[in-house]
């Protein structure tokens, strides 16, 4: 992979990085405030978040995790190559619903390899909860616990899913996300004027842009975010936390 000891939580630990393509795709945790908030609520031992609400780094590409999984068992799986033959993996990559690895299992037996290194680490029951904007699954979030999670504790963990996931991918989105999508500041700007309910001409006025150079930024702003309209665009923006 291999897996980095970076936690994108930890302050000043994306300074070195110039964009995201340079920082670490397999990043591991220790001791985390919010992770260990959640367990709290409903106790698990393992959780990996997974994907970014940005083209080419989402779920099931394999570009952005974050985990406390076993740095040796995320190894030893990829060094065997096991996500091409894992029934988990590859039924959570074509689902948009909970995936419970037993259920998985109990159509498709795991590899021999799988089950010894899954007892070895202590690594059950893996829980795969999507992350989706509209009908895009951008992330996942995969909890793994010695028993299984019982439907109220997965109604629990749906619910907050999404809140984690974007708790500890801020950092990256915030600092890289505007790189990554390709937005000019101009652009920023004037998004940024337009959540404020600004009309072009006072857009014009606060940045100093010509009445022509707004509409212009904002007509390529919302082609490359995706959006339909002007509106669409600025509450993709915010969602996606390229403006405040």
């Amino acid at each position: 992979m291999p897996v980095s000891a970076l936690s994108i939580l930890d302050p000043n630990a994306l300074d070195d990085y110039c964009d995201l393509r340079s920082v670490p795709k397999h990043r591991h945790f220790g001791k985390n405030d919010i992770v260990d908030r959640l367990r709290l609520a409903v106790p698990f031992d393992y959780i990996s978040i997974s994907g970014l609400d940005v083209d080419h780094y989402r779920f099931g590409q394999g570009f952005s995790i974050d985990t406390d999984m076993p740095p040796a068992f995320l190894d030893a799986y990829d060094a065997d190559r096991l996500y091409l033959t894992d029934p988990f993996v590859l039924a959570a990559k074509a689902s948009n619903v909970i995936v419970v690895e037993s259920e998985v299992y109990a159509e498709t037996p795991p590899p021999q390899r799988l089950v010894y290194l899954q007892r070895t680490f202590g690594l059950h029951n893996r829980t795969l909860i999507p992350i989706l904007r509209n009908d895009v699954i951008y992330g996942a979030i995969c909890f793994s616990r010695s028993t299984p999670f019982d439907e109220k504790e997965l109604i629990f963990l749906s619910l907050v899913a999404e809140s984690i996931h974007t708790a500890v991918t801020k950092p990256l989105m915030d600092r890289f996300a505007a790189h990554q999508l390709r937005l000019s500041k101009g652009e920023i700007a004037c998004l940024t004027q337009a959540s404020l309910g600004l009309t072009s001409e006072a857009i014009a006025v606060a940045t100093g842009y010509q009445n022509d150079t707004v509409n212009s930024y904002i007509k390529s702003a919302v082609e490359k975010i995706g959006a339909t309209n002007r509106t669409q665009a600025i509450a993709e923006a915010i969602r996606r936390r390229l403006i405040a």
